[in-house]
């Protein structure tokens, strides 16, 4: 059997283990080498803190007891991670924009940022969780137990609650020193979240090495394992439709609602994208943890004496079997469920306390409050400091007071009963924006009530807390008030009817108190903030100031966030409102951002309080600080949403006036194309018919007339062809059936094709061409014929129309990210404003009145280069026309 010694070594190593990991991870963090503590992960394994000492141990027993109904504890979160989408990614969005910093940091901040509801969350949080860190500290204590092998003696029990002060105070140390490094608990605590994470593997290697060594060690494979199944008890299990049920929906409550809980899934949450890998990581983490509860259970039920304490088969079995290695590894499992609880547990109930108890008392007593002179840093960390060591030390009280009996065998689910009191003020305040303060807080006085009066009485036994009469004939006699027959409802399970009265007078009592209330001006902006996060509508602020207190804003701020951090805030703020030196103005967004910033380390109802103090010269007390935000700045929100949709409609109006009178210039355009359509083939048609007569009826002709007036026929002949071609061009293009002819090429040469080409023959060779050959060197892979024919077709525009008494046109080539811009640039008039808008229609013709044509060209221009993946437009306030053609990337092959 291993010694006491050994075991205390063992305890001591690993210990000293996590210790260097969560200084490894903090120094890496602060040095900005901690990506990976912000892996998905590390976010998935954190959350296995659900997995206690009461589900690593606690479950082996559950299904001994109550054959596979164990399975519930698992199923509950499995389904709120599966169903993340819902409510898991809303809750997280509030965290991060909200900043809260616990559960009742969030309902205290939706419901007006009531304080004293977060002082009624806090307490009923406190109550709830400290006999689960209890339970913590017997598992620790029983395991050590097991090993020393201790009598029932009243000695063996001092050295039990030695042990369990001994684990209690090593658990409030680690925590005081890596959950107060940071003052903002919205700074992620990376050295407590990676100990959990080792912790995480730790316990789940252990029970795989355990569940293993029974399967194959013990009773010889698989086969046999199922024999023994379905030999035993636990084989022939019944399903009760509603215990299974409550404890379903129970377990799911408690993985929303315990703080623990809470802070890794929120509070610790750096990336809300994590919740997509946890959604189906952690569910198979807690497959993988149950896989070996039943044969475990079967196994110890079959090998060990009769009476044995079946939850610690985990630990007994490998002691049986002479597995000393194999039982400390067991052990170290359990030690790491149990550590990882409490150490969660405590510093997200140390956040409540400080923040929400310690905190408004500290401000009262001081009178100044927020003003007075001193370091309010230095009260909050050691008040949650403090608050940690308290919590832990009621957690070993409760353990010491109670005796270590029966009642903790129970106390999981009773303290998961507790918490779950939060759940309806929670979702009520998360999708219902109708939802009250006063709703809530009667919700959870009516919920808790009934809770402590149905099941945590009840559970210590009779005659302990609650009198065996009362239990017998109900309060005051009246037997509709049993606490396990409320109203007179008999022969229900006592934990589904706690569960069942609890929650349904909790929610029932919470909605009817906020329907036949009104949400105060505050409430409805932050259930405006909660209900519609995705949104990020901006709403309108609840403070108001001057710059007489910006002073006194930044002092109260240095003492809280620290001189650097303050000064920074304020510095940036200065500079993005224009305001010369350090100190900004108290504006409404301004102060809302202080008051976001502070909530991250002191909570956001005192941050509340204490910015009203200095700009409001207020109290403490919220309730003078909620007139700040009345009815005026609803109106006002209306009114901006007015204005703001009357600019949009006078935007869309003039849009569809701008559109009607491009239409009305296309109509326009249309008609003069028409009338010059048939203008354009009705003058060669005649000229042709004209002449092709003359030649046919006269035979006094000479020679060079017959040449002349056939050169005639041809040349009309072939204006004619070049119209069709322009019309059946443009409809091919159009249409979307041209096909490219994609060829490789310098932009250079086909530059001076197109120049050759648009000025050879026209009689104005005195278009000077200005050009930067050196930029021009790029490879095209394109359709280069098509390339060039836009290239023509500007170049001739610029020599037709270009009014200059000198005219010259300037081909600029510039490189600009994924594209190869090409300008051509003349130094005549412009295209004028009006016929801007439809140059590129194929009814447009700008200067028809100087030249001639159809005006299709730049409509075939547009159409090619849409064709070719770029385009092609206008550059106004060029001084003369000007035209871009932009080819994509993937047109450029190299540069040379």
């Amino acid at each position: 059997m291993a010694t006491m010694n050994i075991l205390v070594a063992v305890c001591l190593v690993y210990v000293t283990f996590l210790f260097a990991v969560a200084f490894g991870a903090e120094r890496a963090a602060r040095q900005g080498q901690g990506g990976w503590l912000r892996s998905p992960l590390v976010y998935t394994l954190s959350l296995s803190i659900y997995c206690t000492a009461w589900t690593f141990y606690g479950a082996v027993g559950y299904a001994a007891r109550s054959g596979m109904e164990y399975l519930t504890i698992y199923i509950g979160p499995t389904l709120v991670m599966i169903g993340w989408w819902w409510c898991l990614r809303k809750l997280v969005r509030i965290g991060r924009t909200q900043r809260v910093t616990s559960i009742a940091d969030l309902i205290s901040s939706r419901y007006g940022k009531s304080n004293l509801l977060a002082i009624g969350v806090t307490v009923l949080a406190v109550i709830g969780t400290t006999p689960y860190i209890a339970l913590q500290l017997q598992s620790v204590t029983l395991s050590f137990s097991v090993f020393a092998d201790a009598s029932e003696s009243n000695g063996a029990l001092a050295d039990m609650d030695s042990t369990a002060l001994l684990v209690a105070m090593g658990l409030a140390l680690f925590t005081i020193l890596f959950g107060t490094r940071n003052l903002d608990v919205n700074e992620r605590h990376h050295g407590v979240v990676i100990a959990i994470a080792v912790e995480a593997i730790v316990k789940l290697f252990a029970l795989l090495c355990v569940g293993a060594f029974v399967v194959w060690g013990v009773v010889g494979g698989v086969g046999e394992m199922m024999a023994r199944i379905d030999a035993s008890e636990i084989g022939h299990w019944q399903m009760r439709g509603d215990r299974w049920a409550s404890l379903i929906f129970l377990s799911a409550a408690a993985f929303l609602c315990l703080p623990r809980m809470f802070q890794v899934m929120v509070v610790e949450n750096d990336d809300e994208g994590h919740l997509r890998t946890a959604s189906w990581a952690f569910p198979a983490y807690l497959m993988v943890m149950s896989l070996f509860v039943v044969p475990i259970a079967v196994t110890g039920l079959d090998l060990l004496p009769e009476g044995s304490n079946p939850d610690l088969f985990v630990l007994t079995l490998p002691l049986a079997m002479g597995k000393e290695g194999l039982a400390m590894l067991s052990f170290i499992g359990g030690f790491s469920s149990a550590t990882s609880m409490v150490i969660v547990a405590a510093l997200a109930l140390s956040t409540m306390v400080s923040n929400h108890i310690v905190m408004p008392i500290w401000l009262s007593l001081t009178g100044s409050g927020a003003m007075v002179s001193g370091d309010v840093r230095n009260v909050v960390i050691m008040a949650r400091r403090f608050s940690i060591a308290g919590v832990v030390v009621l957690g070993y009280l409760y353990f010491r007071f109670s005796g270590g009996g029966a009642a903790l065998a129970s106390i999981g689910l009773v303290s998961f009963a507790g918490v779950a009191q939060f759940l309806p003020v929670l979702l009520g305040g998360v999708f219902w924006r109708g939802a009250t303060r006063v709703g809530a807080f009667t919700g959870l006085s009516v919920g808790f009530v009934v809770w402590v009066y149905c099941l945590l009485l009840p559970s210590f036994g009779p005659d302990v807390l609650m009198p065996t009469q009362i239990m017998q004939e109900g309060l005051f006699g009246w037997s509709w008030l049993r606490p396990q027959a409320l109203f007179g409802i008999e022969g229900i399970d006592p934990m589904v009817h706690a569960i069942l009265w609890s929650i349904s007078l909790n929610g029932l009592s919470f909605v009817l108190a906020s329907m036949l209330g009104f949400p105060t001006p505050l409430e409805r902006l932050q259930g405006a903030q909660f209900v519609n996060v995705y949104e990020h509508s901006s709403t309108p602020q609840s403070w108001s100031g001057n710059a007489a207190q910006s002073e006194d804003l930044m002092i109260m701020s240095q003492r809280i966030l620290g001189a650097r951090e303050a000064q920074a805030l304020f510095e940036s703020e200065a500079r993005r409102q224009g305001v010369s030196g350090y100190l900004p103005d108290t504006t409404p967004d301004f102060l809302q951002a202080l008051e976001r910033a502070l909530s991250g380390s002191v909570g956001t109802a005192t941050a509340h309080a204490m910015i009203g103090q200095i700009v409001g010269g207020a109290s403490v007390s919220v309730e003078d600080l909620l007139a700040v935000a009345d009815e005026t700045a609803q109106m006002m929100e209306y009114s901006n949403r007015l204005e703001a949709k009357s600019e949009e409609q006078a935007r869309t109006a003039r849009q569809l006036r701008q559109a009607n009178e491009k239409l009305q210039q296309i109509s326009v355009q249309k008609d003069a194309f028409l009338s010059q359509v048939s203008h354009e083939l009705r003058t060669p048609m005649t000229s042709i018919r004209a002449f092709s007569e003359i030649l046919r009826d006269s035979e006094k002709l000479s020679e060079t007339e017959q040449v002349k007036y056939a050169s005639i026929i041809h040349d009309e002949a072939l204006r004619l062809t070049r119209l069709l071609d322009d019309l059946l061009d443009l409809s091919v293009l159009e249409n979307g059936q041209v096909n490219l002819n994609i060829q490789q090429g310098q932009l250079s040469r086909v530059l001076d094709h197109a120049i050759a080409s648009a000025l050879t023959g026209s009689g104005q060779e005195g278009l000077k061409i200005s050009r930067d050959t050196a930029q021009e060197t790029v490879l095209l892979s394109t359709d280069l014929d098509r390339l060039s024919q836009v290239f023509i077709n500007l170049i001739s525009n610029a020599r037709k129309y270009c009014d200059a008494e000198v005219p010259e046109l300037v081909l600029r080539v510039t490189h600009r990210d994924d594209t190869i811009l090409i300008d051509f640039i003349d130094n005549g008039s412009g295209i004028s404003k009006n016929d801007q808008a439809v140059i590129f229609e194929k009814f447009a013709r700008v200067g028809a009145m100087r030249a001639g044509g159809a005006g299709l060209g730049l409509a075939i221009c547009r159409e090619i280069m849409a064709r070719l993946g770029g385009s092609v437009s206008y550059l106004p306030g060029q001084g003369g026309a000007a035209f871009r053609v932009i080819l994509p990337a993937s047109s450029a092959m190299a540069a040379q």
